[in-house]
């Protein structure tokens, strides 16, 4: 089954492709990230993550999405724009057909890891040993979306709950 994470924000946003099979093996098919500048206006920016993430969709043709749900946010601007980003992502996936389940960091962290409180190293080095990769995904934003689709992956053939 192929699987698009995404670690959704509203300058860079994440996304990761894998394709996992039946006994959990996860292999690599893309990742990277869709950036937008600071200066655009809100409505552009959101409407270029949607575009950009219906484009990808459509030429790796996921199955299913998987998307980090905003848990916490000292910033309330900055929370407002991520849910925002979330939202348009969310769109683009069931637009596509795309059946989408949404985790929390604390989920995430708790299947790659088996603890919800690991560090984000912790969790990159999960992502980097689970794909067979030489190197950690770069940036921070690609691991954490393959992260989102590794945890759905669990999920899907039943090696963890939600």
């Amino acid at each position: 089954m192929r699987i698009i994470g995404i670690d959704p924000g509203t300058g860079i946003l994440g996304f990761g492709i894998i394709e996992a099979d039946k006994n959990g093996k996860c292999t690599l098919i893309d990742a990277g990230i869709i950036r937008t500048p600071v200066k655009e206006a809100e409505t552009v920016r959101l409407q270029t993550i949607f575009e950009e993430l219906k484009d990808i969709i459509t030429q790796s043709k996921p199955a299913e999405m998987a998307i980090e749900k905003l848990f916490f946010a000292q910033n309330i601007t900055t929370a407002m724009s991520v849910a925002q980003a979330r939202g348009v992502a969310i769109v683009a996936g069931a637009q596509a057909g795309l059946k989408v389940a949404e985790y929390t960091p604390l989920q995430i962290k708790q299947a790659l890891t088996g603890y919800g409180r690991a560090e984000k190293k912790q969790m990159q080095e999960m992502v980097r040993i689970m794909l067979g990769l030489k190197k950690v995904p770069q940036p921070d934003d690609c691991a954490d979306a393959l992260a989102a689709a590794i945890t759905h992956a669990s999920v899907v053939w039943g090696k963890i709950r939600p």
